[in-house]
């Protein structure tokens, strides 16, 4: 038997201390949105113990030994949710040299940044992401990270590295010399055993959930935007690699065939599905998938990619699915799919979040079922409605508040006025003393 490392020691010794005691907390606002009723209760009371909502009342009356927080005319929500970001990227970081960035920064320059990109995430009241995907292992270390207490930040479900056909939208060097050496670890990988092997790397080393790419994409180099990468075969591997070992599966995919292709596999969420047919509408329906449509950064990427030095290739390609993603949002919308928040926030700034909310009601949705996009419907694919989602007993106190009223005007989202996260206040609201 080896020698238990001295850090395992100090580890016991500390759990031999006495804890602090538990805080107990009522929360009081002018309304509470509740997602899962679909409707929203006046003068709500919410207790909370430690990390844990105890109780959700409308009596007013805060038990002994409860410290008051009055949100006064604010309006409370869940912690929200976004079920795709890249924590390790984000748009403002870069310079106007595409290409330079590519060639100088490497992963620990994206480790250096995540811990700031995961605190504006959590200050703009997204409490729980899914990172589907990042360089080197970021995520997976920056969600243990949090979970320590070592860094402020959401509770992260992480993809690790994303698995990609060789040549296809996980492949950094494509279009590039083959006499450049990219480094490194990495998520390509072809070949039925071979993906089954990689599937378990990721596993391995933290991922929670497994993301492969199923198309092309936007802002990569391949020519096509919607090709299928992977075979059927492929793509049924990953799955039920994946499912074996407990873990959901991320499909990007911007084709229709190759959504087709991915919910036929089995995948849990099909991301950006910018090119849905009437076909993959129907079977994504049959199947139970998560349709995860990210209908704002097509604003951001035509507006300021071209000053970031981007190929005018990648910006042609976002300009030829752009609008047509947002039309089959609204028919997948009309077709009452299961749908969850998506923005893929690191395409643009982290903390912009919540500007998708917008969007998503301009093109079809009410502002109810855009928060439940964000809340229940997110926590139900994450497989996590028993930890978060809603303000009920037992789930974690993740608590956000807003100033106006969201289902009124549903860019109140954008500009959280109090966020909790685990019964410790991140951001105060101005009405507390």
């Amino acid at each position: 038997m080896r020698p238990l490392p001295c850090v395992f020691f100090l580890a016991l010794a500390g759990s031999a201390i006495a804890a602090e005691p538990v805080r107990h907390v009522a929360i009081s606002a002018a309304h509470l949105v509740a997602p899962e009723q679909g409707r929203v209760i006046d003068h709500p009371l919410v207790l909370v113990d430690g990390e844990r909502i105890r109780e959700v009342r409308t009596d007013g009356a805060v038990p002994d030994g409860y410290e008051r927080i009055d949100l006064g005319n604010a309006t409370l929500l869940p912690g929200l949710i976004d079920v795709h970001v890249h924590l390790a990227f984000d748009p403002t970081f870069a310079s106007d040299n595409y290409y330079k960035d590519l060639l100088t920064l490497g992963a620990i320059d994206a480790a250096l940044v995540a811990p700031t990109l995961a605190r504006r995430t959590l200050d703009a009241g997204f409490t729980t992401v899914r990172n589907l995907g990042s360089p080197a292992y970021i995520d997976a270390q920056l969600r243990n990270a949090i979970d320590r207490g070592q860094l402020p930040g959401p509770r992260i479900l992480a993809a690790t590295l994303p698995l990609g056909a060789t040549g296809g939208h996980a492949d950094d060097s494509t279009g590039f010399s083959p006499e450049i050496d990219f480094r490194g670890e990495s998520g390509v990988v072809d070949g039925v055993d071979a993906i089954r092997h990689r599937v378990r790397e990721d596993i391995k080393h933290g991922a929670d959930v497994i993301k492969f790419m199923a198309s092309a994409g936007v802002l990569s180099n391949e020519q096509s935007v919607g090709a299928a990468q992977y075979s059927q075969q492929e793509m049924d591997a990953i799955v039920d690699e994946a499912h074996r070992w407990g873990r959901k599966v991320a499909a990007h995919a911007h084709g229709a065939e190759a959504i087709k292709m991915a919910i036929k596999a089995g995948v849990d969420s099909v991301e950006h599905c910018s090119l849905i047919d009437d076909e993959g509408l129907k079977l994504a329906k049959q199947r139970g998938t998560y349709l995860d449509f990210d209908v704002y950064n097509d604003d951001y990427i035509l507006s300021e990619y071209g000053k970031l030095g981007v190929p005018p290739a990648q910006i042609e390609k976002e300009k030829s699915v752009g609008r047509t993603q947002r039309e089959n949002f609204r028919r997948a919308v009309k077709a009452g799919e299961k749908m969850a928040f998506a923005t893929d926030a690191g395409v643009y700034p982290h903390g912009w979040n919540g500007k998708q909310f917008a969007k998503m009601v301009e093109w079809g949705m009410t502002p109810m079922q855009a928060i439940q996009a964000a809340t229940t419907n997110a926590a139900d694919l994450l497989g996590w409605s028993d930890k978060v989602g809603a303000i009920q007993p037992g789930l974690y106190a993740d608590l956000v508040a807003v100033d106006a009223d969201p289902l009124a005007n549903v860019a109140a989202l954008e500009h959280v006025s109090f966020v909790m996260k685990g019964g410790a206040v991140v951001v105060p609201h101005a009405a507390q003393p």
